[in-house]
């Protein structure tokens, strides 16, 4: 990274144009979170949310990509899960479909139709979405434990359901003009800011039980009383070196790439001679980032979400609870209630579940991102080969042999990650009995630092572009 220039940088209009265009959009989306659906009391609906939030991954998930937008019972309640969840059909449809596919090959104009027909299906998914959360929330209300006498008329329905809808559609709009005129990604950018702005409740939360001395005080070596509480210490200790550990490893592999050496022929026209060098191809260890994660977190929890929409229609309805029970996530809100008699098979099922679908999508997703018939095609037309590999189709083949080998341990590596909080969860039922809600977020850090990565990535090359003059005189000199 070029610090030095991107210092320089924010001297440029344009840059700082860009910079104060990504906070404006941060602080309005941070102003959204705040503001209620017109859905009666927010109070009562808020109380439903956290019964929801204890009950339901998907919840928990949609919750922290929307920056505690469901904690708080705001329109962008529904958040970016029906845009995630419109790329992934769009994606396999590519796929599936040849000339869907042969579109996505054409190009600029290509990719802007598949973007817009993403954006044309996040329409009705984000309708769906908010009429199963409404009801699901109101059916909530209706429990003896949450006092109202709130009844929706027809208005208050489509009121709430056209507010929750826009707020998606807002986010979406947002992430697309923070990628337009802002740097780096817009949507990935939105959900590392809504995982970022949960950062101070859990830090406010920690400091409470630190400094909470009721328990006694730590007494070091007996010559130093520090007034905290010894256990929550040395527990928050433990889970901040357990972090710096995490994050430096994350960081090493989603830097890890392989470097494959590219010769261009020296071809003669004229009295002039062309090509004759050689470049570089690398390619990441983890080429699909951190999308797999959020499409398995978000695929393996909607079965959750669509088994508590039956509950509330029908409470009696075994299929409804089923699908509740297989798709929920063992955590310590409901560890006891969902396994009262401790680790069971059934609680090894979820994890499975995750890591097989994390493994399947860095496959499928790297499939998307690097295309190796695509680039070799690009190497054959411009004159580029692998040396000791045939242009064309070999090179295809060759270089899909080494994405796969890549692969085979990148996603690994991203399944472990993603088995960090039940790995850390299953520690705490062997030694402690139950989990206690301090598990290391693995999708949470590898997003934060993917994004943190790939945007100051995108910082220090625009930085670049705008200090190259400044660089080119300094080199002459």
């Amino acid at each position: 990274m070029h610090f030095k220039n991107i210092f320089k940088s924010l001297k440029n209009k344009d840059m700082l144009k860009r910079i104060l265009i990504i906070f404006g959009i941060l602080v309005a989306y941070r102003f959204l979170a705040e503001v209620p659906v017109p859905m009666g009391d927010a109070a009562t609906f808020k109380e439903a949310v956290s019964n929801l939030l204890e009950k339901s991954d998907f919840s928990n998930f949609l919750n922290l990509i929307s920056g505690g937008g469901l904690a708080s019972f705001s329109i962008i309640l529904v958040g970016l899960s029906p845009y995630i969840t419109g790329s992934i059909v769009v994606q396999l449809m590519t796929k599936a479909i040849p000339s869907l596919e042969e579109l996505s090959n054409d190009g600029e104009t290509g990719r802007r139709k598949i973007n817009q027909w993403t954006r044309m299906l996040t329409v009705p998914l984000a309708i769906i979405q908010s009429i199963a959360y409404i009801y699901i929330l109101y059916q909530g209300t209706l429990t003896p434990n949450i006092a109202t006498d709130f009844v929706p008329t027809a208005g208050d329905w489509v009121l709430s359901i056209i507010s929750m809808t826009t707020g998606s559609l807002i986010l979406m709009w947002l992430g697309e003009l923070i990628t337009e005129q802002g740097i780096g990604n817009g949507i990935s950018t939105l959900i590392f800011a809504s995982i970022i702005s949960q950062l101070p409740t859990t830090m406010a939360s920690l400091g409470a039980a630190l400094f909470d001395t009721s328990a006694g005080t730590l007494n070091l070596f007996g010559w130093l009383e520090l007034p905290v509480n010894p256990t929550v210490f040395w527990i928050v200790l433990g889970f901040a070196v357990a972090m710096l550990i995490v994050i430096y490893f994350l960081v090493k592999l989603n830097e890890a790439q392989r470097i494959i050496t590219i010769n261009y022929a020296k071809r003669v026209h004229g009295n002039s001679s062309y090509g004759g060098i050689k470049s570089i191809l690398p390619i990441k260890l983890i080429a699909a980032g951190v999308v797999p994660v959020i499409f398995a977190t978000a695929f393996l929890s909607l079965p959750a979400l669509i088994g508590q929409v039956i509950t509330s229609v029908d409470p009696g309805n075994e299929f409804g609870a089923s699908l509740v029970t297989i798709f929920s996530a063992p955590s310590a809100s409901n560890f006891a209630t969902m396994y009262p008699d401790g680790i069971t098979p059934r609680w090894f099922a979820y994890p499975a579940m995750y890591f097989a679908l994390v493994f399947v999508f860095t496959y499928f997703y790297t499939s998307i991102v690097f295309n190796t018939k695509e680039i070799a095609d690009n190497l054959q037309k411009q004159g580029g080969f692998i040396e000791g590999v045939r242009p064309g189709y070999k090179t295809a083949e060759y270089l899909s042999k080494v994405v796969n080998r890549l692969n085979l341990f990148g996603a690994l590596a991203l399944g472990v990650i993603a088995m960090l909080p039940f790995a850390t969860d299953y520690i705490f039922i062997l030694t402690m009995g139950a989990p206690q809600g301090l598990s290391i977020s693995g999708t949470g850090l590898l997003i934060v630092v993917t994004v943190a990565l790939e945007n100051l990535r995108s910082l220090d090359s625009r930085a670049l572009m705008i200090t190259y003059d400044d660089f080119s005189n300094e080199f002459e000199n």
